[in-house]
């Protein structure tokens, strides 16, 4: 073999090389949550002095559409000069959304819950440093025929005060794709939902999920850009690497010949 044609077939080589490495590393980190917002969010009651709490939501998540099931990171910061004390941070669920659990928290008490909402976890921090964050990771599902939405409150340890709160802060499409394996929910966005039968939004608008007798209400407070496929690019390198490799090895055995 020529040392031109070695050089070309390395050169080959090392693109399909790295067109996999691209592949392999963004299915390695499938599990980041993405960019992440505090839309929606905003202080309630006076937190201790130096002390800054908030929380954060992805900005996009994915709903299996056969299941209905969604993974949710609800992260909560200090982003004061000193320690936070002891807090408690709750992750809630309303209408088409409900939460089924929250590693390392507590389920609430269905009496205890706020009004309106269906579900709700409470994740108690013995303190969280300044500029300390701390994430949870939500299991939840998702009723695409409804909208959903999710509320994050930062408490003292006891619940009498509300430094923060998140929401209810809705995800939602403006255009599903039920007939795809997953439909993408946008923070801060409306659901309007659309099914196959040609179901219409509100058609579940009578449900009364949850327990509305109950517990506190949280007060109210207030699309992305789309990812790139990287997958996908990666294939394709991938394809025209191998192409790339064959047509040198057919352009070399002509040379030969």
């Amino acid at each position: 073999m020529s040392s031109r044609r070695r050089t070309i077939t390395t050169g080959s080589l090392l693109t399909a090389s790295f067109s996999a490495v691209m592949i392999f590393s963004f299915s390695a980190g499938a599990d980041d949550p993405g960019p992440m917002s505090d839309q929606g969010g905003k202080a309630v009651d006076e937190a201790p002095a130096g002390v800054k709490l908030t929380t954060s939501l992805p900005e996009k998540i994915s709903v299996d559409n056969g299941s209905q099931e969604t993974a949710i990171t609800a992260t909560v910061k200090n982003g004061g000069t000193k320690e936070s004390g002891a807090i408690r941070l709750l992750v809630v669920g309303f209408d088409g959304l409900s939460v089924k659990s929250v590693k390392g928290c507590s389920q609430i008490a269905e009496k205890d819950l706020p009004e309106g909402s269906n579900s709700g976890f409470a994740c108690a921090i013995d303190s969280l440093a300044a500029g300390k964050s701390k994430s949870y990771a939500v299991d939840a599902t998702f009723d695409l025929k409804k909208e959903g939405k999710i509320c994050l409150p930062v408490q003292d340890a006891d619940g009498t005060k509300t430094f923060w709160q998140q929401g209810p802060v809705p995800f939602g499409a403006n255009n599903p794709s039920p007939n795809a394996p997953a439909t993408p929910l946008l923070l801060g966005t409306d659901n309007s939902p659309v099914t196959p039968g040609g179901d219409t939004p509100g058609d579940s608008s009578g449900d009364k999920s949850g327990d509305k007798s109950g517990g506190e209400e949280l007060p109210r407070t207030g699309p992305a850009d789309q990812v790139l496929p990287l997958g996908a690019a990666g294939a394709a390198l991938i394809s025209a690497g191998v192409a790339g490799l064959w047509w040198t090895q057919r352009r070399g055995v002509r040379s030969e010949s």
